[in-house]
């Protein structure tokens, strides 16, 4: 659920703050990218929407994915593909086609998900059909729906309704296995699987039953669209300095790795060196975190100067709108992405790229006399 969090996050506020950069507003094909304090959207014919706001009301029908972030959160459209939506309230009274995964404080399911429905909050309500799976998390959880396949379900509290039902397994996660009546109209008795709760973040409520390689094939490419909107945002906040470090990195691509690996080198180090103190034994963690940041921006700008050479070689121009570097993170992440999946050559060349934009972000952030070379 985290790792989810996360990439809804980056995918919601990439395409967002390029919105942004276009005074709120952008479109392109059949795809919208809105961004402001208040969202209002009702235009019909669209594909794909990309929102972001203090308040987001979509009553628009769209054919493809909705991608949703903010305060207070309302899709009371016909969404044709997934539903994606992050805010202090999430209402969903408009069918969902596809899967729909949902987090906030609180959350409310009002019409049919064609598909899967994950979903996570403090106050959780679903009372609309659901024609997959569901995975549901929450402090309270209020079901008065049909779920078709399985349930995997973890709450101090929960209400079933009249309408609850479960085609497949009922999962429960109890702080005391046995602890939670289920009303035989739900579930059978010889349906229902009870565990500790603590097992829950473990197994992140994902059984075997619930892998498919289509929902496989949707985080690849989910993955890719969040280094492109990282790359989006960081091209909103320091323009020149990532042209900069692209420029770096193509240049002196040996050098610029060599840096990057003395530079994670040392962070993990002084963490280590940090421990042996005692005393700094606290502060350990946040140099490994550090690490991680490090890492991930790392590998952000190497997929981006990765995407730039591809496309160069394509015969395109050098990116010079949000748009275009954001395109060239996501060429970058796809193809470094499809490397990946090589045994060991795959790790090995990730591994290099990561460093790569780790050497180029060190060599813009240290004076000149200790990157050893021009800063670009």
């Amino acid at each position: 659920m985290r790792f989810l969090l996360g990439f809804l996050i980056a995918a919601v506020l990439g395409p967002a703050a390029w919105a942004e950069a276009e005074g709120g507003s952008f479109a392109i094909g059949r795809d919208a990218f809105r961004a402001g304090q208040s969202i209002r959207l009702e235009d019909g014919g669209l594909s794909d929407l990309f929102l972001a706001g203090e308040t987001v009301a979509s009553t628009a029908d769209i054919d493809g994915t909705a991608h949703i972030a903010g305060r207070f959160l309302t899709l009371s459209g016909r969404i044709g593909g997934n539903a994606y939506a992050l805010g202090q309230t999430v209402e969903v009274s408009g069918p969902v086609a596809g899967n729909a995964t949902l987090f906030g404080q609180e959350v409310t399911v009002a019409a049919p998900v064609g598909g899967n429905l994950r979903a996570t909050a403090s106050d959780l309500t679903v009372t609309g059909d659901v024609g997959g799976y569901a995975l549901l998390a929450g402090e309270r959880v209020e079901l008065d729906g049909a779920i078709a396949g399985d349930l995997a379900l973890t709450a101090r509290e929960v209400d079933f309704g009249t309408k609850a039902k479960v085609g497949g397994k009922l999962i429960l996660y109890e702080t005391t296995p046995g602890s939670l009546t289920v009303p035989a109209t739900v579930v059978p008795a010889d349906r229902i699987e009870r565990r500790k709760s603590d097992a829950w973040e473990g197994e992140h409520g994902y059984g075997s039953g619930f892998f498919s390689w289509r929902a496989a094939l949707g985080s690849f490419l989910f993955g890719v669209l969040v280094i492109a909107g990282i790359a989006a945002l960081i091209a909103l906040l320091a323009p020149e300095g990532l042209a900069a470090m692209r420029r770096r990195i193509l240049d002196r691509p040996g050098r610029t790795l060599g840096l990057g690996f003395v530079s994670l080198s040392a962070i993990c180090g002084a963490g280590l060196v940090v421990a042996l103190t005692g005393i700094g034994l606290l502060l350990t963690p946040a140099f490994f975190l550090l690490a991680l940041l490090a890492g991930l921006l790392g590998y952000v700008i190497g997929a981006y100067a990765l995407g730039v050479a591809v496309l160069r070689a394509a015969g395109r121009h050098l990116p010079e709108r949000i748009g275009d570097r954001a395109l060239a993170a996501g060429v970058g992440a796809l193809l470094a992405g499809v490397v990946a999946l090589v045994p060991f050559i795959g790790w090995i060349f990730v591994l290099a790229l990561l460093l790569t934009g780790l050497g180029a972000l060190a060599a813009r952030l240290l004076p000149d006399h200790l990157s050893g070379a021009p800063r670009y």
